[in-house]
Parts: structure tokens; C-alpha cells; sequence
């Protein structure tokens, strides 16, 4: 059987239609961007089928295999190009060089009259970078190998600045280097989960207008997630930040004690995101809300069996813990819920099934964050005083989460099930 091979034009417009179906590139020059720069060139080692595919490809990996720098799935690229919303003529700064591959994209947008620079820690990825620019006739933009956290203060102030890898913490740098009105978009990590967060600059305020779930290879140097194992085997982990107190030894071998199921009675599709419920904990729950990672053997065992294994909600408290969970009703119909274990167990099972209800009744809406830099003081940090809000203090930036107060309706129960 004779396999037809396509030219890297007709994969590349193939890429563009398909990120475009599902409402990404929406901006026409985001799309005749994708649709010019040669993705296959900046990942050689991917055959040109894989290059175009909406796959990430890992260009470096470290000894225990985890990956260092990838070149990204084109949908996320394209989807937090929209974010970006460069203009012709924009001063940009990248971080995280990754493949070159962003950048040359960057340039495409910004045009002759702009100017792009690309900063990464790490001088191989640097160099590989430089290569893949050059081949691909993008000598003018600036790459920098430097901690990424520094930015490049030298081509200062940009006038848009976007994260290639994903971040605990925001630096005084990109203060200091955003200029008035910009924008910056950063896949930005906190309470477990990892959102795109598009911000625009408002004095010394960053303030959000988009949000988009999704993941990267982290930054290096930003240490501020703690992690810990709750049971005997290790099979079931809590990943929650430096700033909660949470402390996973109290809750070794909660899993084995009775259980409590609550069902919200609201229904998902499988192809429905509810990340949503996850970003409306954050600004309700904050010091308790973390992340539970559940090997499939703990799955199997009906120890532990999150909505998503290795990525879900959960909120701990004390001695007690929570998690996002669904069960099949129908064919492709999912209900979600939640399951908790422990003295308050069933409590906090409720509060997550109450965010569910509330999330339900505007799947669209997302929580305002607004990120000031650390020591700001009280009184010009911005809460509205309709909105339930939390206070996120990491060590170089503080986050303010901001939710609507919408009263939920009573959730249900259930017997127990795996």
C-alpha cells in the first residue's frame, strides 16, 4: 500500500484550517502568519507529517526523560497569539526561545517597522534557536541567553510580552519593561492549575482580559509548588503552593476511610471544558485548593478516581479532602461531582459541588485577575467590593482573584460507586 506524502505548504495549510475550526487564529494575521513561517525548519528532528500535526514536539529532555523545551502544539501558539494581539510595528519580548519557531512568528506579525527578542536561560536553546532563525531568514531578531526572569531591559520598554514556558511568579522586571498599556500573556501557574493569562497594563496594575487552560515545561528557578504523597504506596499526590498551608502528612491514608459522593446534577459533554470550576475554587477556596495526581494503579483500585487523573481539583483541609470527580449518565453525558474523605470530608464535597452549580450557570465567565508586585500596599491594591476575591502571595508578585457572588442551588447525593 503506497503512502501519499504531502508538501510541508499543503500540511501547513492543513494545520492553519484545522486551529482555525476549532476558534483559534482568529485574528487574520495570526493565521497568514502560520500559514508563511516554515514550522517543519525548526524541528528537524520531527518528520514534516509530525511538524504540522497538533502534537508538541520535546527538543530537549533531561536524564530522567522529563522535557526541557518543546516546541509547542500549534493550537496553543496560535491561541495565545491571539491573546497577544500584536500590532505592526510592536516592540516584543519572548521568554523562552524554545525552537525559534515563536519568535519568527512574533517577527511575521510585528513586520519590518518592529522588533523581537527572544531570552532563555539555556545556551543550547539558545543557539538552536539562533540557527533556525537564520535558515529561515529571521537574522533581525535579538536572541539573548539570560534568565528568563531578568527580561532583556536593553530593548525596553515592549509593547507586548509573551511566556513560552510556564511560570510560578511574576518579576519586577516585567514592570519595569512593560510599557504603558501593554500587554503580557504568560501561561501563569497557581493552585495547581496552569492558565494563559492575557494581562494589560494599567499604571502598576496587571489586569486580565483573557484565560485559556493550558500547560508548559516550567520555568527554571521558580520553585513555589510543593508536592506530596497520601498514601502508603505513593500512588496518589496533592501539589498545592508555598504559600497554603497544607500539609499532606495529615492526610496519609484518608483514602481509606469511608467515602462521601455528591453530584451536582450537572452535565458535560466529552469534549466540554470545566476548567472553569477549577479557576472559581482559586478566587472562593484559595488556601485550600491543590491539585491531586492519581496513578493508574490507584485508579484501577477505585483508591482514588478524579474527574481527570493525572490533573484535577481538589480542596484539603486539616485532615479532610475533596475532589472533582464524574460518572457516566448517558451515552457521552458525564455528571460531576465530587468525592470526600475524612471528618469534613462531605463538607468540602459540597462547597465543590456548589462552585459546579455556580459555574453551570455561566460556563464562560472567568474570574478578573489583577497581579500587583509583592509589598504593594493595601490600600492601592484594587478588590471590587461585589466580588469574592483572594489575596495569592507569592514572592515577587501577589495575585488577586475576583469572582462573582452568585448564590448555587442545593447539590445532591449519592451512594457510593467507584
Amino acid at each position: 500500500m503506497s503512502t501519499i506524502s504531502y508538501s510541508p505548504e499543503v500540511l501547513r495549510a492543513a494545520m492553519v484550517d484545522r486551529i482555525r475550526r476549532v476558534g483559534h487564529a482568529s485574528s487574520p494575521a495570526v493565521g497568514e502568519a502560520m500559514r508563511t513561517v516554515p514550522r517543519h525548519e525548526f524541528v528537524p528532528e520531527a518528520s514534516t507529517e509530525d511538524a504540522y500535526a497538533d502534537i508538541a514536539v520535546i527538543t530537549k529532555s533531561a536524564n530522567d526523560g522529563a522535557a526541557l523545551s518543546c516546541a509547542s502544539a500549534p493550537i496553543i501558539v496560535a491561541m495565545m497569539l491571539d491573546q497577544l494581539q500584536v500590532q505592526p510595528g510592536d516592540n516584543i519580548l519572548e521568554i523562552g526561545a524554545g525552537t525559534g519557531y515563536n519568535a519568527a512568528l512574533l517577527a511575521q506579525l510585528t513586520g519590518p517597522r518592529g522588533s523581537v527578542t527572544t531570552v532563555d536561560i539555556d545556551p543550547d536553546i539558545t543557539a538552536s534557536a539562533r540557527r533556525g532563525l537564520n535558515a529561515t531568514g529571521n537574522e533581525q531578531v535579538h536572541v539573548v541567553t539570560r534568565d528568563g526572569s531578568l527580561g532583556a531591559s536593553e530593548n525596553a520598554p515592549y509593547d507586548r510580552i509573551i511566556f513560552t514556558v510556564g511560570a510560578w511568579d511574576l518579576t519586577p522586571a516585567f514592570w519595569e519593561q512593560l510599557a504603558p498599556g501593554g500587554r503580557l500573556v504568560v501561561p501563569l501557574r497557581w493552585r495547581g492549575q496552569t492558565q494563559s493569562v492575557a494581562f494589560v497594563r494599567d499604571g502598576e496594575t496587571l489586569v486580565s482580559d483573557s484565560m485559556e487552560l493550558c500547560g508548559f515545561v516550567p520555568m527554571i528557578g521558580q520553585e513555589g509548588e510543593r508536592s506530596g504523597a497520601i498514601d502508603a504506596d505513593g500512588l496518589v499526590t496533592l501539589y498545592w503552593d508555598a504559600d497554603q498551608t497544607i500539609d499532606p502528612t495529615r492526610l496519609i491514608g484518608v483514602l481509606d476511610q469511608p467515602k462521601e459522593t455528591v453530584w451536582s446534577e450537572v452535565l458535560v459533554g466529552p469534549q466540554d471544558p470545566f476548567d472553569g470550576v477549577w479557576l472559581r475554587l482559586t478566587g472562593r477556596h484559595d488556601s485550600r485548593v491543590c491539585r491531586i495526581s492519581a496513578d493508574p494503579a490507584a485508579v484501577t483500585a477505585c483508591l482514588c478516581t478524579p474527574a481527570i487523573p493525572v490533573r484535577s481539583p481538589a480542596l484539603a483541609e486539616d485532615d479532610s479532602l475533596a475532589y472533582l470527580a464524574f460518572r457516566k449518565v448517558e451515552e457521552g453525558r458525564f455528571e460531576l461531582g465530587a468525592i470526600g474523605y475524612g471528618p469534613y470530608g462531605r463538607h468540602l464535597a459540597v462547597q465543590l459541588c456548589d462552585e459546579i452549580e455556580v459555574w453551570n450557570q455561566d460556563r464562560n465567565a472567568r474570574p478578573t485577575v489583577r497581579a500587583y508586585l509583592a509589598g504593594t500596599p493595601r490600600s492601592a491594591i484594587s478588590i471590587d467590593g461585589a466580588l469574592n476575591h483572594a489575596v495569592i502571595e507569592k514572592a515577587a508578585s501577589w495575585l488577586i482573584v475576583s469572582v462573582l457572588r452568585i448564590r448555587p442551588p442545593q447539590a445532591s447525593t449519592s451512594g457510593p460507586g467507584c
